[in-house]
């Protein structure tokens, strides 16, 4: 049998809870199961509470249900045709021989998919390394 784990780790990387479900399902199945009891946990403890996320958690569901908790969230959105044009500005190649060390550049922007119910903020990192220069 192949098993599929779904983990959820504080901020000192210990675990909090895990599941695992059967190996053929989506990286975020079941995911109310595992996080709604630590954040039940957390409900009344910590004022700040965030949530860090890969793209496998970007669903709307997710959102809300962070929102209505109180926490702030970062989750990795995967890409599309409509985030890329919003960024196009920042994946030309910059001018000049390229940089040694890696370059960062950001843009932040509001942005609404077909499936959420409210635009939400969008972060959006590029990073320039020697050698891939665009």
């Amino acid at each position: 049998m192949c098993y599929h784990p779904l983990f959820v780790f504080n901020q000192f990387g210990d675990l909090e809870r895990c599941g695992l479900r059967p190996g053929n399902v989506h990286s975020a199945a079941d995911w109310r199961d595992v996080l709604e009891p630590v954040v039940a946990r957390y409900r009344h403890r910590m004022k700040r509470r965030y949530f860090r996320g890969a793209a496998a958690y970007a669903n709307p569901g997710i959102y809300e249900f962070l929102e209505a908790e109180g926490y702030k969230y970062t989750i990795r959105l995967p890409t599309n045709a409509v985030l890329q044009q919003r960024i196009g500005w920042l994946l030309t190649r910059p001018i000049g021989r390229p940089p040694n060390q890696v370059r960062r550049y950001y843009a932040s922007f509001s942005y609404q998919a077909a499936s959420w119910n409210k635009a939400r903020r969008v972060v959006a990192k590029v990073a320039v390394h020697r050698g891939n220069p665009g």
